[in-house]
């Protein structure tokens, strides 16, 4: 069996485990993380520079990661965006080049390295894949021949339903894809901090994102709970009056 055939077997069946168009890019991620010789995958759009959606992954690990990426504002994936191509990663690369992400990577995830790839077609310069490696797997033994391939066949199974859903006011259905949703919460708390601290949206997100870092949890967990009122808004309004 070939490595696409590999891939369209495993999208099938995850399919018929999980049916449903929103949970298309999920699928998508699981049936990358079945075909390649990788521990997980996962996808995410990026629609503004520091806003980052993420879409669907292949486990909970590998939703973890882009979870940590996008706190610390740092990593792979958004080198790879940034740069336009594919970018290899291994434990060393990620410690020396991305040290923040490095630091919560290795402390909360057994992930050492990382290849993360533009979309092409539909979600060029917006769409991505990242892939993800546990030791023993060795990164250079991940063929990028092949991981590109793969690629493709992402991004032809998205154009598929873009397509067919091109007539729809709100978009295709992947875009309610739940991880999509609850990114949101995001969006959310910057417009509380915007309000009531005053400050722009990039300084917001700042403010939230360093929060996050030093307490040792994530900028979706934290915006959640501010949110949800389970954290004051005079504790990150203590953060800003130490920085100045």
């Amino acid at each position: 069996m070939t490595l696409i055939e590999q891939f369209r077997t495993a999208l099938a069946a995850s399919s018929a485990q999980m049916p449903g168009p929103e949970l298309l890019p999920e699928r998508l991620a699981r049936a990358c993380a079945r075909a390649l010789p990788v521990d997980g995958a996962g996808i995410s759009l990026f629609f503004a520079d520091d806003r980052r959606l993420p879409l669907g992954a292949s486990d909970a690990v590998s939703a973890e990661a882009e979870r940590l990426q996008f706190t610390v504002g740092e990593g792979p994936c958004l080198a790879a965006h940034a740069e336009g191509r594919p970018l290899m990663a291994d434990e060393a690369t990620i410690r020396s080049r991305w040290p923040a992400f490095y630091d919560c990577l290795a402390s909360t995830t057994p992930i050492r390295a990382t290849l993360s790839l533009p979309l092409e077609d539909d979600l060029r310069d917006i769409g991505a894949l990242d892939l993800y490696l546990v030791p023993p797997r060795d990164p250079g033994a991940l063929s990028l021949a092949d991981a590109v391939a793969v690629t493709h066949e992402v991004a032809a199974a998205f154009a598929v339903v873009n397509e067919r859903d091109r007539g729809h006011a709100d978009g295709p259905a992947w875009l309610d894809a739940p991880a999509a949703g609850r990114r949101a919460t995001v969006w959310q708390a910057i417009g509380m901090v915007n309000a009531a601290l005053r400050l722009a949206s990039p300084d917001a997100l700042a403010v939230l994102r360093a929060h996050a870092y030093a307490t040792g949890t994530t900028l979706d967990d934290l915006s959640a709970r501010l949110v949800d009122r389970q954290v004051p808004m005079t504790e990150l309004s203590f953060d800003v009056d130490r920085s100045r």
